[in-house]
């Protein structure tokens, strides 16, 4: 079997709005690409993590920060033929006082780590879904209104690094939003329409 690796945060774990509970294989993202891609052989490995930023720490968790865990993981599942890497969302919370352009920065270390750690896998880009306009207000007390501007402004500035680097890009926010119940993480339709997209982009790619 191939492999294609899956980092990210909360939207690739699955996580369900409003509540403490994982949607299950056939509902989430990563598991509806894995069932249309293990007719063609490969196997997906999901590496999503509540939480997780690209390079900073955070306070209240520990093992959040993405460029500490992603050697490893790298390592664990070697060797990969596709690393789908979205991560940003959390790098938003007002703690980090992070921008578009820092959080870019923190993207370009792991795309060097998977370069070190995974030569020969393609690498897939992905800009996540913006937040809810609303998130600050009574939602995560951990985001405030500039986050909301902040992820914004990630898609644009995740296309110049892809540009720039030689990567396969792709917008989470051209195919879903976060759902009503929490402003931040995407509903069943959501990760529905964002595998389709992911698994035509794979398509291009493999």
């Amino acid at each position: 079997m191939r492999q294609v690796l899956c980092f990210g945060d909360s939207n690739t774990y699955g996580y369900v709005p409003g509540t403490a509970e994982r949607y299950d294989w056939d509902t989430r993202w990563t598991g509806i690409v894995g069932t249309g891609l293990m007719e063609k052989g490969y196997i997906v490995q999901e590496e999503g993590l509540c939480g997780r930023t690209t390079v900073f720490d955070d306070p209240l968790r520990p093992g959040r920060r993405g460029s500490e865990l992603l050697p490893i993981i790298l390592e664990t599942h070697k060797p990969e033929d596709l690393i789908i890497l979205m991560l940003g969302t959390n790098d938003c919370k007002t703690f980090y006082g992070a921008t578009a352009g820092s959080i870019g920065l923190g993207i370009r270390k792991l795309v060097r780590q998977i370069r070190d750690g995974a030569p020969s896998a393609k690498i897939l880009l992905m800009s996540p879904i913006a937040l809810g306009e609303k998130v600050w207000d009574g939602f995560d007390p951990e985001f405030g209104k500039n986050s909301v501007q902040v992820s914004k402004e990630l898609p644009e500035i995740y296309r110049q690094i892809a540009e720039e680097e030689g990567l396969y890009y792709l917008a989470a926010s051209d195919y879903a939003v976060p759902s009503e119940r929490d402003q931040e993480h995407m509903d069943e339709e959501g990760h529905k329409a964002l595998a389709e997209a992911v698994l035509e982009k794979i398509s291009e790619i493999l």
